[in-house]
């Protein structure tokens, strides 16, 4: 069977160079001077003391970057890898450059110089950087740049760029989005997933594989027996372009190209960048110094170094003469120079950085998750204040679609991804019916591939969409465990904060079904270890509507339970006012009660509740509604707890991944004075569920575990009390 995907090698000649003008090649060949005396300085600021952290220098490695970038313009996105500065700082100059600008007839323009400021700002961990120290070397943003961020992952930035690319073309948009990442990342599973969705959904995305030869010290050919990176595309049917990444107008023009092929055929695009890194994975030294590679190797690559080359080859045709590059070049050195002039004071060894650049301890928690401004003008409605002839009973399992569907109507830009959602009449758990029909558009459906299509939600949110992804059972969380824990809990705050994350995650809890170990996790306890997640779970059907719609239109990343167990339960919701939100923070109480609080949340809510009133147990029953441990409701907990004096905290799910644990500490720093008992902790066993049905129910918490825990601080608090008072 023939191949039809084109794979190719590109060549260019002196016309392609010629066909650029020459204000444009000057710039591109400051941009290459500038780069490499920036990150030369910055390994002498690494071996001085003044750099806390690593230097992944790209020397060797920028004429890839900026042939590449003289391609693209400001509304195209991009993201790369802990190896960045190159494609940062080319990213940037270009945004931050005038129309018309030329090197050779014009003064280094302010923006430039602010530009230089602020990435050897934040990599030097500076208040005055981009992300106000807070990303360093590994994590730059400049979203105006049209740079969305760096990753310290290797291969987590991969799905986010089609995201990016996801977004704009739901808006319309004919931007493209690029990620840059290496030789390493393309081993890996995350960058599969990645370039196979973009070539379901048709994004304009580029996939820039910079193979510099090594995995740190693993060589290429000890990586994989297909070393010609590029022919991944050919099993995903992605046109792929390979170039020589040390000559500049050979990146110009795979970019070009490659921009050419997407609008003959909608789709991504891969370039594979044959180039080189002259140092280490980081610092100053080169690769031979550590034995992995030999000194012949090194100084081979060292006669293509586009330092060399560039300027070399512009003389040569007679575009450039040397007192022109050595221009370009002088003044290259004392713009970086003059640049951390402004960033470092005194000499010799008591040089350092000054001390009002900064950043503020204090502020070490801002960013973390959001202020919900975005939801102060919000409708608020209990069940309690919806009048009896002003609702209607409905199953919690309806609800769920509907409240979704309403939500798709009122807000434009979000859209839902997850496997099987956009078949089986609403997905596997009905989650998402009549949504087809409706906006089959915005719904879906995606292979079996969590951390790929949790990634990509995620670069989606950061270009301004709010999607939600359906994680068919929460144990499949591990699967995408580092989009959701290294990158949406963490996005916001490594990158200076106040920005949007806007991500859903909606997982149904089926505890009780029998689905085995695998399949029976309730991650609420996950989750909430990343104070960056908010974490929901309803326990009646107006909670959840009002859960969800708070979840839909908050700026922060929150995970929404649904436990299957409540699924047949009616509950009565507002006839037709569905647009109000239960508040974040604020639980519910479920049972009044004197002589013992207690704290629970989905379906032991109504256990608890059933308990006390069977054994005739006055307790308090707490829902808390939210479970996140910034977000829990102290205040209510408070009141009840100085007139009961007594707490527990109860969980259906198993001890291991139960939320409770720390909701017990804080409770104790918190309430100690006003409690006369020891909390009590009622979780499942330390067993994960498994299919046998007796097995099952012992590794849950039950009815008798809370009434015996209930009756064991009710009774032995009320004998100790009697004790005191003889």
């Amino acid at each position: 069977m023939a191949i039809e995907t084109p794979c190719w090698r590109l060549t260019t000649n002196d016309d392609d160079l010629r066909a650029v003008p020459v204000a444009e090649l000057a710039a591109m060949l400051e941009q290459v001077f500038l780069i490499r005396h920036f990150e030369e300085r910055l390994l002498e600021l690494s071996k001085e003391g003044l750099l806390h952290g690593p230097a992944h220098a790209s020397i060797g490695q920028e004429g890839a970057a900026v042939g590449i970038m003289s391609a693209l313009n400001s509304e195209d996105k991009i993201n790369g890898t802990h190896r960045m500065h190159h494609q940062f700082l080319a990213k940037t100059l270009n945004h931050a450059r005038i129309a018309g600008y030329n090197p050779l007839e014009q003064d280094f323009a302010q923006q430039s110089q602010e530009v230089l400021f602020a990435t050897y700002s934040e990599i030097l961990g500076l208040s005055t950087g981009y992300c106000g120290g807070r990303g360093g070397s590994m994590h730059l943003r400049e979203p105006e740049a049209g740079v969305l961020g760096s990753n310290a992952i290797v291969g987590g930035n991969v799905p986010h760029a089609v995201g990016y690319a996801l977004a704009d073309k739901m808006r319309g948009s004919d931007a493209i989005s690029v990620a840059f990442f290496g030789d390493g990342a393309t081993q890996m599973g995350t960058t599969y997933e990645a370039m196979n969705l973009a070539a379901l959904y048709d994004t304009s995305t580029v996939f820039v594989i910079e193979n510099n030869l090594y995995a740190v010290s693993t060589h290429v050919s000890e990586q994989t027996r297909e070393t010609r990176l590029s022919a991944r595309g050919l099993a995903l049917g992605i046109p792929s372009i390979t170039f020589d990444g040390m000559d500049v107008i050979a990146a110009r023009r795979a970019m070009e190209s490659a921009r050419a092929v997407m609008v003959d055929e909608p789709g991504p695009v891969i370039l594979e960048a044959r180039t080189y890194r002259h140092f280490h994975q980081s610092g100053p030294l080169p690769g031979s110094a550590f034995g992995y590679r030999d000194k012949g190797e090194e100084e081979a690559w060292l006669e293509r170094d586009p330092v060399r080359s560039f300027p070399a080859q512009l003389e040569q045709l007679g575009i450039l003469d040397a007192n022109a590059t050595a221009h370009l070049r002088e003044r290259a050195q004392r713009e970086i120079d003059a640049t951390l002039d402004r960033l470092i004071e005194g000499t010799g060894d008591h040089r350092r950085l000054i001390p009002s650049l900064w950043p503020d301890p204090q502020k070490v928690e801002y960013g973390i998750r959001g202020d919900l401004s975005e939801l102060k003008d919000r409708h608020v409605l209990e069940e309690r204040d919806v009048g009896r002839g002003e609702s209607r009973d409905v199953r919690f399992q309806d609800i769920i679609s509907e409240s979704m569907l309403r939500n798709m109507e009122r807000f434009d830009t979000l859209f839902i991804m997850g496997e099987d959602v956009h078949r089986l009449r609403g997905g596997t758990a009905g989650a998402t019916r009549g949504i087809a029909e409706r906006f089959p558009d915005r719904l879906l459906g995606t292979p079996i591939c969590e951390n790929g299509f949790t990634g990509v939600a995620l670069g989606a949110a950061l270009n301004g969409m709010r999607p939600v992804v359906e994680i068919m059972y929460p144990d499949f969380a591990l699967v995408a465990a580092d989009q959701l824990f290294n990158q949406i809990a963490k996005v916001r705050h490594m990158f200076g904060g106040g920005f949007p994350v806007p991500v859903v995650v909606r997982s149904r809890v089926t505890q009780g079904t029998g689905y085995g170990s695998q399949h029976s996790m309730d991650a609420a306890g996950l989750f909430t270890l990343y104070p960056g997640w908010r974490v929901v779970a309803a326990s009646t059907p107006h909670d959840y509507i009002g859960l969800l719609n708070a979840a839909l239109a908050c700026d922060d990343p929150v995970l929404v339970l649904e436990y299957h167990q409540l699924f047949p339960k009616k509950g009565r919701v507002p006839d037709t006012d569905w647009d109000y939100i239960v508040p974040f923070g604020k639980a519910r109480i479920a049972r009044a009660g004197r002589d013992a609080s207690i704290l629970t949340y989905g379906p032991m809510v109504d256990i608890c509740t059933e308990v006390a009133e069977r054994a005739g147990l006055d307790a308090e029953v707490i829902d808390l509604r939210t479970l996140d441990p910034l977000g829990l409701d102290w205040e209510t907990i408070e009141v009840s707890v100085r007139k009961t004096n007594a707490l527990l905290v109860v969980e259906q799910t198993t001890r291991g991944t139960s939320v409770g644990s720390r909701i017990v500490n804080d409770a104790q720093r918190k309430l100690f004075n006003l409690l006369d008992y020891e909390i009590l902790h009622v979780t499942g066993t330390e067993s994960s569920a498994v299919v046998s049905k007796v097995l099952e129910q012992a590794a849950f918490a039950r009815a008798h575990d809370v009434e015996a825990a209930l009756r064991k601080v009710i009774g032995e608090r009320n004998l100790h009390r009697a004790e005191v008072m003889k």
